[in-house]
């Protein structure tokens, strides 16, 4: 028995709303897209959905309490919360550059947590 799921299509600015029929882990059908990139989206939604994670970092002496942090590439979806929960317990201490890494290898995920911005 198929299942019917729908995705927002984030592969362009487009933004097309997508109804992918599903058997299993399989796409069976896509609709709804206006470029075939839409059809790799829900292929990849489907078998491994992935997300660029976004928060904040604790700053000890800072110019700013907080530094914006952001994952280097996507991560599985299911990590997001062992993720979240593992950049809540640091703190970074200036100076801090754009694109400097504070966590190496987070959750075991093989990806990076970088700076945002720089903090002297």
């Amino acid at each position: 028995m198929a299942d019917v799921k729908k995705f927002l299509c984030v592969s362009c600015p487009v933004g097309c709303s997508l109804v992918v029929t599903v058997k299993g882990t399989e796409v069976v059908n896509v609709e709804g897209n206006t470029c075939p990139l839409g059809v790799k989206y829900a292929h990849s939604e489907v078998s491994n959905p992935v997300r660029t994670f976004t928060s904040t970092v604790r700053v000890e002496g800072g110019s700013l309490p907080v530094c914006p942090v952001r994952s280097k590439t996507p991560l599985p979806l299911t990590k997001m919360f062992d993720v979240t929960r593992e950049v809540a317990k640091i703190t970074a201490s200036p100076p801090i550059e754009i694109g400097q890494v504070l966590i190496e290898n987070v959750s075991g995920t093989g990806v990076d947590i970088v700076a945002s911005r720089s903090l002297g």
